[in-house]
């Protein structure tokens, strides 16, 4: 169901709950993934974008900004449709950035109606098979499905599984890279392609990364000051250490056949 009331910091999820306290990359990989994402794109100005799961919008804007495409930003949240609102109009980008409310698993949209279908680090907390279906489903033929995903680069320990889908994640379901691409294949699309890498995000080095020096003092500086999300902290990040050395980012790039191809 699409949320149409505010979460408390209490009951977010991890990924809501780094957005809540302001972090402005919150999937695999971070930021150098989404470059990955967009070398295999192939975005070109006037083209009709849907950027499902789209959080604080950061990936959508710059999307706008740098290759002057139209994009629906969707999201279930309403905390991060409100953020990625409020970005695209700091950013001066509102006229090309439309947010929307939409669920990945029942996507209000019609068959074939965009040019490119992206998806940064939401089927894996869903319906993997119903949810890629629907990006599949959006997108126009000849068009691209484009997503970022965690797997595991190495065999994960019981312990470190345990941690991060057991604990820090439970119900969040991935598997390896070879996994994605026969679900991403299933569903129907052709010359699909890869580019993987660890996760990052949560070290020092990929935070600083990702949000800038002064964007992580001050999401660190609110996860400090504020009890609950200190409490919540402190929970969660020896958890989630104990999973980084196992854990990466793929991205998978994918093309609905053209209608008419003797493609499946």
């Amino acid at each position: 169901m699409v949320e149409q009331r505010r979460t408390p910091m209490a009951d977010a999820d991890p990924y809501l709950l780094f957005g809540l306290l302001g972090k402005e990359v919150i999937h695999p990989g971070g930021r150098h993934a989404t470059e990955e994402l967009f070398a295999l794109a192939e975005l070109e100005a006037g083209q009709q974008i849907l950027d499902v799961g789209c959080g604080a919008g950061i990936t959508a804007i710059q999307m706008a900004t740098r290759f002057g495409v139209n994009v629906t930003a969707a999201d279930i949240s309403l905390d991060m449709r409100d953020r990625a609102v409020a970005n695209a109009r700091r950013a001066g980008a509102s006229s090309q950035v439309s947010v929307e409310a939409a669920d990945i698993c029942r996507l209000p949209y019609q068959d074939g109606q965009f040019d490119r279908v992206v998806a940064e680090a939401v089927t894996m907390f869903v319906d993997r098979d119903q949810a890629i279906g629907e990006l599949v489903r959006v997108c126009r033929p000849g068009g691209l499905v484009l997503a970022t995903e965690f797997h595991w680069r190495r065999p994960p320990t019981p312990e470190a599984r345990q941690a991060f889908l057991g604990e820090v994640c439970p119900g969040m379901l991935f598997e390896t890279v070879e996994d994605w691409l026969e679900r991403y294949g299933s569903a129907g699309l052709v010359d699909l392609q890869v580019r993987t890498g660890p996760f990052e995000m949560m070290t020092a080095r990929g935070f600083i990364s990702d949000e800038g020096f002064g964007n992580a003092i001050r999401v660190m500086a609110k996860a400090m000051t504020n009890g609950v999300a200190r409490r919540r902290m402190t929970w969660l990040m020896p958890r989630i250490s104990r999973a980084v050395p196992y854990l990466g980012y793929v991205v998978i790039a994918g093309r609905r056949p053209a209608e008419g191809s003797s493609e499946p």
